[in-house]
């Protein structure tokens, strides 16, 4: 199988399989669809396994081919192609990987489900494929593609529940917001197409760069901006929407409408890491602007600590997770404004697989629980379900980044290089990320010694109550006991947590100060001699973990550790006596800080009021009663006073005639005499 065959053959497998369940689902049932979805996404994996294997034992080299060329416009080729480097199959691995365990857990998850079982494989398989597109682009016109198609299924996925408004509402909500970051990537391609060297190909591009050192752009009359700069911010706002950074976060948290698995799909390894890769990806450009980087460094330290503070207030088992989520992804972002670019692709990495875990964990404990997903029901399950309890504490150390697990190895780095950094923004960066450390510690254990300790709180519920969450399920009541989910739910947790547990010992020194990815990212060392100073410092991960010994990041995770036990366990009654003393500061936090206010007030009902105003003055009172009516009452006017003429008698008509006569001679007349 030659290079190309092979790639189109892990691209095009999870396609096929969508495409089976999709429109064959009925014919093949519940089990075909499964099998035809599982087999793809597997030999998809498998194949990308082999491919990064040869780019770690150097059997493997770069490829950047077109497959074939879509379009020709007057001499620019928009194409299909793919560009497979280190990065690249690094990713193919974590999105097929995890995607299979997803399509695993799937079976047992959604084995309840009385309608659109082959729908949801039929989407989680095309959400494969469309991350798959989107890593192996060559060029940017097929890197928009896959991302608007993840963007796309995902707007399937979240709304699966179609008949429940809250559904409907957050996929709407997340296909806005998504559009208004794609709005700021498409410009920023289009200035690469018009400034670039007339080409959307990436190595075009970076080869074209040196002639673009001091270009710049007239925004606004008299005012120039440099050229990179402002090519740079346009395509991280389209990395803002999709990797949900603020304030274009507010979706995420909302995405958790759908099925759990998709939760683990899209805030794990596919959808919100696609915005990271893409500013990896093009690190040749964003190394000439030094603003750019402080403003994605900025962003991303926003992000990481204030999206942590609104982790510890939820009570859906699922949303303490997804703003873990957005936490994280803010700290990856600060490494990418650090120009620690492999840092931030290890972080992509191994927070792939435990926050993967981390969901599905969480929806085993929602299975267990009859799918009442609110941590005040729940209390004790260690006893009824130990795979879950286990897998779920395992991933809770490897997201606090307990030493050797693989999150102390990435998030480490990421605060060594805020730390390390010298733009401008680097010291708010490093504060965000630090005190980020306690935060995470505090709302994962609060997560984990709610669910999994304290008393059983359901007994206290009356029988069949509702999970306040829209489900057609109940929730357990006095008599009920949890149980430990099935196997096709266990073991995905199981083959999860392996890596989240080693992945990060045995991957930090090739990736993050190896030749993983030489000459796939580029850095400026001179400008950014960010990650040689972290390279002087680094003497393995045995001395990594030494050395956090004498750092505030492990104390400050066992602060927040010690904190959520304390207030949870201890003392459970503190939290409502805190908040009530704090009520101001709990109710911000409860409202999100009030952004999803602000969005609906000011954006959705200001884009109504706005359209109401064009409907009425532009529509109604306009063309309506200004054109087309007063244009109609025009011509009924004058033919009501024409018709007057047509009185049906032979001498009004002579009349007439004789007027007419009479006019013609006296302009005649006038003609020659005058």
């Amino acid at each position: 199988m030659n290079d190309m065959t092979l790639y189109l053959t892990i691209a095009l497998v999870p396609l096929l399989g969508s495409l089976l369940a999709g429109l064959f689902g009925n014919k093949i049932g519940r089990a075909g669809t499964h099998t035809v979805t599982i087999l793809g996404v597997a030999v998809s994996a498998l194949l990308s396994i082999y491919v990064l294997w040869g780019f770690i034992n150097g059997t493997r080299t770069k490829f950047d081919e077109n497959v074939y060329t879509w379009l020709t416009m007057g001499g620019l080729d928009f194409s299909v192609g793919f560009l497979v480097d280190s990065m690249t199959a690094m990713m193919m691995v974590v999105v097929t990987f995890v995607s299979l365990m997803v399509h695993i857990y799937t079976i047992g998850y959604m084995h309840d489900e009385e309608t659109g079982y082959q729908r949801f494989f039929s989407y989680i398989s095309l959400f494969t494929f469309s991350m798959l597109m989107l890593v192996m682009s060559n060029n940017f016109i097929q890197l928009f593609f896959g991302w608007e198609a993840v963007g796309l299924v995902s707007y399937l996925l979240i709304g699966f529940y179609f008949k429940r408004p809250s559904a409907i509402f957050a996929n709407l909500k997340a296909f806005l917001m998504n559009r208004v970051g794609d709005f700021g990537f498409l410009l920023g391609i289009g200035l690469v197409l018009a400034y670039f060297g007339g080409s959307l190909r990436y190595q075009d591009v970076f080869a074209y760069l040196p002639n673009l050192q001091t270009a710049t752009i007239e925004l606004f009359p008299g005012v120039q901006w440099s050229l990179i700069t402002v090519t740079c911010i346009l395509l991280f706002v389209g990395a803002m929407g999709k990797s949900a950074q603020f304030p274009l976060h507010a979706w995420l948290p909302d995405s958790m409408e759908g099925p759990t698995p998709i939760s683990a799909l899209i805030h794990a390894a596919t959808m919100v890491t696609a915005g990271l890769f893409m500013v990896s990806r093009m690190s040749p450009i964003y190394e000439m602007s030094d603003t750019a980087l402080s403003f994605i460094m900025v962003i991303g330290a926003i992000t990481a600590l204030f999206m942590g503070f609104l982790g510890t207030v939820q009570d859906d088992i699922k949303r303490v997770v997804a703003y873990s989520t957005l936490s994280q992804l803010g700290y990856m972002t600060v490494a990418l404004g650090a120009s620690a670019y492999s840092v931030a692709m290890f972080h992509v990495m191994t927070h792939a697989f435990f926050k993967a875990l981390l969901f599905l964990a969480a929806g085993s404990a929602i299975v267990g629980m009859h799918h009442d997903q609110d941590m005040r029901h729940m209390g004790n399950l260690k006893k009824y379900m130990p795979i879950t309890w286990i897998t779920m504490l395992l991933g809770n150390l490897a997201l606090i980044g307990t030493p050797f697990f693989s999150g102390f190895y990435s998030k480490d780095s990421i605060i060594e290089a805020a730390h390390a950094s010298t733009l401008p923004g680097s010291g708010f960066a490093y504060f965000a990320v630090l005190a980020s450390v306690f935060v995470t510690a505090f709302y994962a254990f609060r997560q984990y010694f709610m669910v999994f300790h304290g008393e059983e709180k359901w007994r206290k519920l009356p029988a069949h109550h509702d999970d306040h969450h829209g489900e057609e399920h109940h929730g357990l009541g006095p008599k009920d006991n949890p149980h430990e989910s099935p196997w096709v739910i266990t073991l995905p947790l199981v083959l999860l947590a392996i890596p989240s547990v080693l992945i990060g010992y045995f991957t930090i020194e090739p990736l993050v100060y190896g030749d993983f990815f030489k000459d796939v990212i580029f850095v400026n060392s001179e400008a950014h001699p960010t990650l040689e100073i972290m390279r002087e410092e680094f003497h393995g991960p045995l001395a990594m973990v030494a050395h956090s010994l004498h750092t505030p990041v492990l104390y400050l995770a066992i602060a927040g550790v010690v904190a959520a036990w304390l207030l949870y366990v201890k003392a459970p009654q503190l939290p409502a006596k805190i908040a009530a003393t704090f009520s101001h500061v709990y109710k911000l936090l409860l409202n999100k800080y009030y952004i999803d206010v602000i969005y609906y007030n000011v954006f959705a009902k200001g884009s109504q009021a706005l359209g109401r105003f064009f409907w009425k003055v532009g529509d109604v009172m306009i063309i309506d009663n200004g054109i087309v009516n007063n244009a109609a009452k025009l011509v009924g006017g004058v033919a009501a006073q024409v018709r007057k003429m047509q009185t049906g008698f032979i001498y009004t008509y002579a009349t007439a005639m004789i007027f007419g006569v009479l006019v013609l001679v006296g302009m005649t007349f006038w003609r020659l005499f005058a």
